[in-house]
């Protein structure tokens, strides 16, 4: 009997202890899960706060960049204007350097002209030299272009004007180099209006004043010619003997020999 139960008891104490043990096993398997879970939650809460604080970090800093992105925009959109607002301003003044480089070359040329024009004005009022019936001198424009004037009316055969216009001219230029010609031609168309008195006063002129004139030696002759038609023939002689003793080797006195001889 007791071994029976000495051997149910041996069987049971195991059991039981089996149990006992697997009980505080199982008490300790729960609370080790508890402090698991806590631990987890903490993790997770750390986790959490982490992610969080790096949401937080990350979305700062994109507000930073964000910022400093609008902010660099900004002053590239700035400095796009200045450059822009550069290039406008360096247009004007290429625009205004050219314009005024333009307004320089057209007053440049304006005061090239105006000097071209005042030189010639001067050129036209200044003395030149002039060859007339041998004789080189200087005369003023107005001088030459009246003694050029007179001369073609004589020419044309007016010879009543070609008188006024040569008095004219010797009243206003006493003292001009054309004198000794403008007195012979006043003489020749005198003589041709067979105004021989006033005729022979302007040729005994042009001899006194200037007897190495060209024309001196036709002025004598011309002078015979118009005492001869005044009938003084005595003085015709004399002036044609003049002549030849004065200018032996000119044209005019070879005609004053053949006269002279008819004189005679």
């Amino acid at each position: 009997m007791m071994s029976s139960l000495t051997r149910r008891f041996a069987r049971a104490v195991p059991v039981a202890l089996v149990l006992c043990l697997g009980a505080g096993q199982s008490s300790a398997g729960l609370f080790d899960d508890e402090e698991a879970r806590r631990a987890i939650l903490d993790l997770r809460q750390r986790i959490e706060a982490l992610r969080a604080d790096s949401d937080q970090k990350i979305a700062d800093e994109a507000k930073r960049n964000a910022e400093d992105a609008a902010q660099l925009r900004r002053s590239l959109l700035e400095l796009q204007n200045q450059l822009e607002a550069s290039r406008a301003e360096t247009a004007k003044l290429r625009g205004q350097v050219e314009q005024l480089a333009r307004d320089l070359a057209e007053a440049q040329r304006k005061q090239k002209d105006a000097s071209q024009l005042l030189e010639d004005r001067l050129r036209r009022l200044e003395p030149s030299k002039v060859s007339v019936d041998g004789r080189e001198f200087f005369a003023e424009p107005s001088e030459k272009r009246d003694f050029d004037a007179a001369l073609a009316v004589f020419r044309k055969g007016d010879f009543a004007t070609a008188q006024s216009v040569f008095l004219d001219f010797l009243n206003r230029y006493p003292t001009s180099g054309y004198r000794p010609s403008a007195l012979f031609w006043l003489g020749s168309a005198q003589y041709a209006t067979k105004d021989y008195k006033d005729a022979q006063t302007n040729f005994r002129s042009l001899v006194q004043q200037s007897g190495d004139h060209l024309r001196a030696p036709e002025a004598l002759l011309a002078l015979a010619n118009c005492q001869s038609e005044l009938k003084d023939t005595k003085a015709a002689r004399k002036t044609l003997e003049e002549l030849i003793a004065s200018y032996p080797s000119s044209e005019a006195a070879s005609a004053a020999k053949d006269r002279l001889a008819r004189l005679k």
